[in-house]
């Protein structure tokens, strides 16, 4: 049934999900604790938006297991590093889209901990404070209940986030931009160029990596000049913000020097349909400012007066070496955006039926090294499976062997027993450990 104008008038600005978490942390002194939301929460309600007719607060769900097994694969299984807090966490998430999606509101934001970005496929414990990825637990929750199919995610935090690259890169349907301090200055390294997708989705993989001293002006002209000229190509039915506040001038684990004014004019410009917390880790200084200005910002009330003590104009302002190369980069995206189909042909070209790919990750924050080999089935005319190898070296629970076998939500039903017989075949040779397949379309998990 359509909606009458005067229903849509009606309908809030904006859905606000609020978790902090209280019984979740890496330690008492960690950066990543419940305080970084409490702060939040007072100025909510100190400037009275909780009450504010435009924003209807909701509670979080607790997500499924299913919700969260059937895009991650844990070692030794994900019981052991997933707690009650991340599943509302991704719950939040959850119930922020489902406002979103049955027309509850126009927008919504999930102001959740723990974080996700960080979080990859397999998941061997804490990597970048992250274990689970929320907003690809979310996602894949959205594409089994309601008719999207292309999306694309804008990750504003401060860090690349490898975590969604990994969960991403290989759907040509969900297209991944991440503007970031350049991994050459900060963790997690990551985040160049030239990781523009895997053979089958070259051009849905975007890092725009930015020089230390980025401000208002040069993260305002990235999304002007170029995020938004690429989401218009890619044309989605949903944008979603990975909504890290770290480029914040006041941050004490970058070296941005971005405003809460700039963060709210941001959210004004993206026009994002769900935002979700990522980092943000100056918890006084800056989370209950910038917090407040893009609560604003999303509800379409005016952030103008969104006003920071401790900013100093001249201490932090951008220089002209910085706006030079940045300057330089939104040209060098634009040609090689322009280039993508070119580049995905021949990519292609040079692979037959399989992908194969090497990589060590490191989880810094439970000392766990992983060796993965990746094998990716490459269809001609549709996403294919993707085998994650999976080994660590170190950690709590000793030397863990997972086979992971990730079905795409488009997968149909030849991609599909393909990927069984892949995985069974595996397990014949006796290898690992555990052999776990993990089909997103399908939303669940089986051990074989």
């Amino acid at each position: 049934m359509l909606e009458t104008k005067r229903q849509k008038q009606d309908k809030p600005a904006l859905g606000l999900v609020f978790f902090p978490a209280f019984d979740w942390k890496i330690s008492e002194t960690h950066p990543e604790r419940q305080e970084r939301l409490l702060y939040t929460r007072d100025q909510l309600e100190e400037e009275g938006l909780l009450d504010h007719p435009a924003i209807r607060e909701y509670n979080p769900l607790v997500a499924d297991w299913n919700d969260i097994a059937c895009v991650h694969v844990g070692a030794p299984d994900l019981h052991h590093w997933v707690t009650e807090a991340h599943r509302v966490s991704a719950g939040g998430a959850i119930a922020a889209a489902k406002a979103l999606m049955e027309g509850d509101v126009k927008r919504a934001f999930a102001l959740v901990r723990p974080p996700g970005h960080h979080a990859m496929r397999m998941v061997h414990g804490i990597r970048g404070f992250c274990t689970i990825n929320i907003e690809a637990v979310m996602l894949a929750y959205i594409r089994r209940h309601y008719p999207v199919g292309r999306v694309a995610f804008v990750d504003t935090d401060v860090h690349h986030g490898d975590g969604s690259q990994d969960m991403f890169y290989h759907d040509p349907d969900t297209l991944y931009i991440s503007f970031h301090q350049d991994g050459r200055t900060l963790y997690p390294g990551t985040g160049f160029m030239d990781e523009f997708g895997g053979p089958q989705a070259v051009g849905a993989n975007v890092n725009i990596p930015l020089p230390p001293g980025t401000g208002d002006k040069g993260l305002h002209r990235v999304l002007t000049e170029l995020v938004k000229p690429i989401l218009d190509d890619f044309k989605p039915d949903l944008i979603i913000n990975s909504a890290g506040q770290d480029n914040h001038f006041s941050d004490p684990l970058a070296n941005m020097n971005v405003t809460a004014k700039g963060y709210a004019e941001l959210a004004h410009i993206l026009q994002a349909d769900i935002a979700v917390l990522e980092g943000g880790y100056s918890v006084k200084e800056a989370l209950p400012y910038v917090n407040t200005g893009i609560v604003l910002s999303m509800a379409g009330l005016d952030y103008s007066q969104v006003i920071e003590p401790a900013f100093d104009s001249v201490k932090y302002a951008q220089t002209d070496d910085v706006t030079r190369y940045i300057e330089s980069l939104i040209a060098q995206w634009k040609v090689q955006w322009a280039q993508r189909d070119q580049l995905k042909a021949k990519t292609l070209s040079r692979y037959g039926d399989i992908y194969k790919t090497e990589k060590r990750i490191y989880y810094d924050e439970t000392g766990i090294s992983e060796l993965r080999h990746e094998t990716v089935r490459l269809y001609p005319h549709q996403v294919g499976w993707r085998l994650i190898d999976s080994q660590s070296t170190a950690g709590p629970y000793g030397h863990q062997h997972v086979m992971g076998m990730f079905i795409p939500w488009q997968a149909d039903e030849v991609c599909r027993q393909e990927a069984y017989d892949e995985l069974w075949r595996r397990k014949k040779e006796g290898q690992a450990k555990r052999y776990v397949i993990a089909d997103e379309g399908k939303g669940l998990s089986e051990e074989l």
